[in-house]
């Protein structure tokens, strides 16, 4: 279907104001980012992965994701409108061990955590909110939301602590991870023993929200009409190499781009 720039079929110009209406959404009240070093963290193993870093001659640390991310919203006692954040993060730590040198690596993954605490400002109300699309639940109890978006941290460094002496290094107790974190490694966190205990430094990207549901008011320009048509099944199926020739050739996959074609400064 051909487009109009100059206006839309009632004659009126694209992108013109028709209607201000009220919709229900959530505003950020408050936000603040976070580029974090976070020295010698100590990695916790469950106790399989535990007995593999005790008897490997080579340990090395491959990369880390966050396995989750919990966060408790408390009011402060003395600055209305202002909350505290306690964030703890879980990141999975995966590292290579070799056992003797000419053995093939096998792949062991690590617990770190990380606390830290953000005072922001998420306004005051009292108001309990209820819905049908929450089946008539409490969906809302004068506390604002948490948002939390996060990279996977960069491995910045990594060291091993061994045990030394004669003695067998004495059991010690670990904070236990929630069981939905727990059940992405294999084994079981309990009180070890271990002779090696390793730490790595993480770099950390972090960007924290307060927000709450409110009303707004917005002004309502067109509506989102698709300007393309949906292909049909059967004439995708008909001729796979007319679907390949609209294919655009991936040139950056060749030919990746030099450091003057990005914009930074």
């Amino acid at each position: 279907m051909a487009q109009n720039n100059a206006g839309d079929t009632a004659g009126r110009p694209v992108n013109s104001f028709r209607e201000a209406i009220c919709i229900d959404t959530r505003r950020i009240y408050d936000a603040c980012s976070a580029k974090e070093c976070i020295r010698d963290m100590e990695v916790i193993f469950t106790d399989e992965g535990q007995q593999l870093i005790d008897c490997a001659s080579i340990i090395k640390t491959r990369c880390a994701e966050v396995a989750a991310v919990y966060f408790e919203v408390s009011p402060l006692a003395f600055n209305k409108g202002f909350f505290s954040v306690d964030m703890t993060f879980f990141f999975k730590i995966v590292c290579t061990v070799c056992s003797a040198p000419g053995c093939a690596p096998a792949i062991v993954e690590g617990l770190g955590i990380f606390c830290k605490k953000v005072i922001l400002f998420g306004s005051d109300a009292g108001v309990r909110t209820f819905s049908t699309a929450e089946s008539l639940t409490q969906a809302g109890c004068g506390t604002p939301t948490v948002n939390v978006q996060v990279l996977d941290p960069m491995i910045l460094a990594s060291h091993i602590c061994e045990e030394k002496g004669p003695d067998r290094p004495k059991p010690r107790s670990i904070p236990m991870p929630p069981p939905e974190v727990a059940a992405q490694f294999s084994g079981c966190f309990s009180e070890v023993c271990p002779r090696r205990t390793l730490y790595v430094t993480l770099g950390l990207f972090s960007i924290v929200q307060l927000m709450r549901q409110v009303q707004v008011m917005i002004p309502i320009y067109d509506f989102c009409i698709p300007n393309s048509e949906c292909a049909a099944a059967d004439a995708l199926n008909s001729d796979p190499c007319e679907l390949f020739s609209k294919v655009d050739f991936p040139t950056d996959e060749f030919f990746p781009p030099k450091l003057a074609d990005f914009d930074c400064d």
